[in-house]
């Protein structure tokens, strides 16, 4: 789904868009763009230069950008461009009484209810009317705000020229108002090479503040997935992996109709239920967008999938002594952590908050609750500007930090940590003195082992052993009649006997089904009768075998 050539891809499609300067202007590219006019010195520039490579070897500057004109050597522009722009309407913010006289227009931030559909300025054109979507490409969301499909359209030109001109008539009329939220610049470009496109989608965020905000999205996707032997491979893997996931489901479903309510209550079947739930003409602008981002969508399904069922291999190697320490210690402390992190959130959020309030209007990181609460998990991993939060706050800057890193990093992780170590301690010594979790891949084998025996006749089925067993009790009992016991006596013996087997079967059986086997109130009975009637026995022996003694000593 990923290979190496996409990163590749991704990062020369950037460095051409991104990082190419206006003419004459060194530090004036499309990611530092702040007005509206260095926005249009891109697009009569760097944008303009980049979608029509052709007219730079027609003037022999082929030579000076060498380097350069291999990228679109390598790539073909699939159709034409296309620029989209959203607008609000005036008065769509309240000003305030005081000031009404002075201001007579305000623009206030985008929304659907905001968005402006009316037709302006060259009405005759396209780009001057409104257009509904009509394609079924998702809202994008962006830094200001979620934007939806429509607008203001219009197409570029395969004639640099008439693009160009375009460009300039745009910008003399004012394409671009006070009501102008975003642009939208979509193209596609496909590598034969590697068999890959690229869709790029370049925005300029508007801000109700003045300025503008650049972000952009470079998607490398192969949508023609079968070419190469190699594909071929992958498309045979990936008919095996689509019957696993048959036989896979219909295993849980059966599992379920048999356990019921009772399959729900181990972890494994959850995981296993996620992992099914998981795997679900040249003149026009040629809109791949909608397609690649579903493509990248399904990518990232695939890679949680496979995530999941990498986590998935602790059930298969829990024979090893590692690994059931590690899952019986997580288990067992769950609880505790769960406390713990409520304790631990109601702090961590209380100082996000003081941050965001505190600093949110002049530090980048703070600048949003959202991103105070990344900024705290950098400060716990050492990724912090100290610098930056001292110049905000002279006194509070400090102060935040020193308690901060004391009660979150030193004390409450401290804890964390605590909490983990004393119970794996436990799990330790618990492993120390024989009790082991039940092995679940070492249980499968030794049980395959048996019916394997058991069908070669080189051992006698568990069935026939239990009947044996309880003839031979049968017969030890009639013999004990016949010898003259009495039944109370027979009956006593029977009963410690159950009690035994029972008390091994459930302590000190090798198959323990987990790490705590929680006492009853009735085998807690069972146990005090059953040590009672030890007691008693052993007191009758000691009485024998001081008769035999006192016997022993008269001779």
């Amino acid at each position: 789904m990923v290979n190496p050539h996409m990163y590749y891809l991704n990062k020369v499609m950037s460095s051409l868009f991104l990082d190419t300067s206006v003419p004459g202007e060194e530090r004036t590219n499309f990611k530092s763009i702040r007005s509206i006019t260095e926005f249009w010195k891109f697009m009569e520039g760097p944008l303009l230069e980049g979608l029509y490579w052709d007219s730079w070897y027609n003037n022999q500057q082929l030579y000076n950008l060498k380097n350069s004109s291999r990228i679109y050597y390598e790539n073909i522009l699939l159709g034409v461009p296309r620029v989209r722009q959203l607008k609000v309407r005036n008065n769509t913010c309240k000003v305030y009484s005081s000031f009404q006289s002075s201001i007579s227009e305000c623009y206030g931030k985008y929304t659907s209810a905001n968005e402006d559909l009316s037709n302006f300025g060259l009405t005759s054109n396209s780009e001057w009317r409104y257009s509904t979507s009509n394609t079924n490409s998702p809202w994008h969301w962006g830094f200001l705000g979620v934007y939806r499909n429509g607008g203001y359209i219009f197409t570029l030109s395969k004639s640099k020229s008439e693009t160009k001109n375009k460009f300039i008539d745009l910008r003399l009329n004012n394409w671009i108002t006070r009501g102008t939220r975003v642009i939208f610049i979509d193209f596609s470009l496909y590598n034969a090479n590697v068999n890959l496109f690229c869709i790029i989608r370049l925005v300029a965020e508007f801000s109700a503040t003045g300025g503008i905000i650049t972000s952009w999205q470079f998607y490398s996707v192969k949508l023609l997935r079968y070419v190469s032997y190699y594909d071929y491979f992958i498309a045979s893997c990936e008919i095996t992996f689509c019957i696993f996931l048959f036989v896979f489901t219909t295993q849980e479903v059966k599992k379920i109709k048999e356990f019921k309510s009772n399959y729900f209550k181990s972890i494994w079947n959850w995981l296993e239920l996620l992992l099914l739930l998981l795997l679900k003409s040249t003149e026009k602008y040629s809109d791949f967008y909608f397609l690649a981002y579903w493509h990248i969508y399904y990518n990232n399904i695939i890679a949680i999938t496979i995530f999941f069922a990498w986590i998935k291999i602790f059930k298969f190697i829990s024979f090893n002594k590692t690994m059931s320490q590690l899952s019986s210690t997580l288990s067992r402390c769950i609880k505790d952590i769960v406390g713990f992190a409520v304790m631990f959130f109601i702090i961590f959020f209380a100082y996000a908050q003081l941050g965001f309030l505190v600093f949110g209007s002049q530090v980048d990181d703070f600048s949003t609750f959202q991103n105070s609460i990344f900024a705290q998990f950098r400060i716990v991993l050492g990724d912090f500007n100290f610098a930056g939060i001292q110049q905000a706050n002279h006194i509070l800057g400090p102060i935040y930090f020193i308690t901060f890193i004391f009660f979150v990093f030193f004390v409450l992780l401290n804890m964390f940590l605590a909490i983990i170590n004393d119970t794996y301690s436990e799990v330790k010594a618990d492993y120390s003195i024989g009790r082991r979790p039940d092995f679940e891949l070492g249980k499968m084998i030794k049980q395959s082992y048996k019916n394997v025996l058991e069908k070669l006749r080189l051992k006698k089925a568990q069935k026939d052993e239990d009947k044996k067993t309880t003839k031979d009790s049968r017969d030890l009992a009639e013999q004990a009649r016949r010898e003259g016991f009495d039944e109370n006596e027979i009956q006593k013996a029977e009963q410690m006997k159950k009690w035994k087997e029972r008390l091994e079967k459930k302590y000190y059986s090798e198959e323990i089904q987990d790490d705590y086997q929680p006492v009853t109130q009735q085998e807690f009975q069972e146990l005090f009768l059953y040590a009672v009637e030890l007691e008693k026995e052993l007191h009758y022996i000691n009485l024998k075998l001081n008769q035999v003694m006192r016997k022993l000593s008269a001779l």
